[in-house]
């Protein structure tokens, strides 16, 4: 067996015993303070979203309160969530029950 392929075999042994923790949901809630440019500028900042997708997130705040901006890992979520938070948008985490 070559080191590479022992490497692999190693790898999907662990991918087998090692279950992720489960999905977390980076929400941002709406509040009086920000504007809506404001708002879809950020998150066009931290995610990289289009102009398009930014704007509909933006709407969804608005209009409904909250949106989810991002699922996953819960150490790359809490990274979102800081630095939503820095911009000064209200943010939160929440677990992903269905992941």
């Amino acid at each position: 067996m070559t080191m590479e392929e022992t490497r692999t075999s190693i790898e999907e042994e662990t991918d087998a015993r090692v279950r992720p923790e489960g999905g977390w949901k980076v929400v941002v809630h709406n509040d009086p303070v920000n504007l809506m440019s404001y708002v879809e500028m950020v998150f066009r900042r931290v995610f990289g979203y289009s102009l398009e997708k930014a704007r509909r997130h933006m709407l969804e705040v608005h209009e409904k309160g909250r949106s989810i901006l991002w699922m996953g890992e819960r150490e790359v979520a809490e990274g979102y969530a800081h630095a939503l938070q820095r911009w000064q948008l209200t943010t939160t985490l929440e677990k992903d029950e269905e992941g």
